[in-house]
Order: structure tokens, then sequence, then C-alpha cells
């Protein structure tokens, strides 16, 4: 996590509530997460899928070794 984004909760935290700068800290860092979750997705989104094991022969039929 990146040291603006705990800054990011502390002030979204010391806001009175039902303020209108309480409220739009928030809506910032809604903002800020969902802006997080979606590099996450990308990220997740963009590793290869492992290859099979083989179906038939003496060798990586039970063992995926990748170097």
């Amino acid at each position: 996590m990146e040291l603006a984004n705990t800054t990011l909760v502390h002030n979204a935290g010391s806001a009175a509530p039902g303020s209108v700068q309480s409220s739009a800290q928030m809506l910032v860092l809604k903002k800020a997460i969902d802006l997080q979750g979606q590099g996450a997705l990308e990220l997740l989104a963009s590793v290869p899928a492992q290859p099979a094991l083989a179906s038939s022969g003496h060798l990586g039929t039970r063992l995926n070794a990748y170097a």
C-alpha cells in the first residue's frame, strides 16, 4: 500500500461526519480503492496460463517443472 493512500485514509477519517469535506474525502478514497482494484485485476489478467501436462510419454505426465 502506498504512503499516499494511508494519508488519504487518515484525512477521510478526520473530517466531521456528515460534512461536505467528509463526503468529498470519502468519494476520493472510494475512487482510489477502485483504481487500485482495477490495476490488480489487470495485473492478474496479464499472467499467462500454465501449459497443460503432457498426456503421453515418460516425461511431463505427472509433474510440471519450469526453469
